[in-house]
């Protein structure tokens, strides 16, 4: 009677292998995602980054030189420079803004500063393929 018993169970486990595999693995998700969900209560929460208005309106003042291609960001580091808003290694023949990549290569003994595009194009330099809005 019990090996009638093992027999069927068996032939029907057999039978149903994928479908019981199929559950299992619905269970065990459904297991590891309650876990996960638990472990989120524990984590800190972020908090938001905020942009007062004094910093914006900061910003909004440097947007005076009429140059709309470039954001105030730019034009506060060009600010920061007090030699010129664009720079030249003595060993190229290209100019940039001086937060640009290639710029940012230059020694400082081998900088050249320009007060305007004109200016560095009459000696010679052209602007820097790498730098956005030249």
């Amino acid at each position: 009677m019990l090996y009638h018993l093992y027999k069927k169970i068996k032939s029907w486990l057999e039978s149903n292998q994928k479908d019981l595999f199929l559950a299992a693995t619905i269970i065990l998700v459904s297991i590891i995602s309650f876990g996960f969900g638990r472990l989120s209560a524990i984590w800190p929460e972020k908090q938001p980054i905020r942009i007062e208005k004094s910093q914006l309106s900061e910003l909004s003042e440097l947007s005076n030189d009429g140059n709309d291609k470039l954001n105030p960001l730019n034009q506060l580091n060009s600010l920061n420079q007090p030699n010129g808003k664009y720079v030249a290694s003595k060993n190229s023949t290209f100019y940039h803004y001086p937060w640009c990549p290639g710029a940012q290569k230059i020694k400082e003994e081998n900088k050249i500063w320009f007060q305007t595009k004109e200016e560095a194009e009459s000696r010679g330099y052209k602007p820097a393929g790498n730098c956005d809005g030249l």
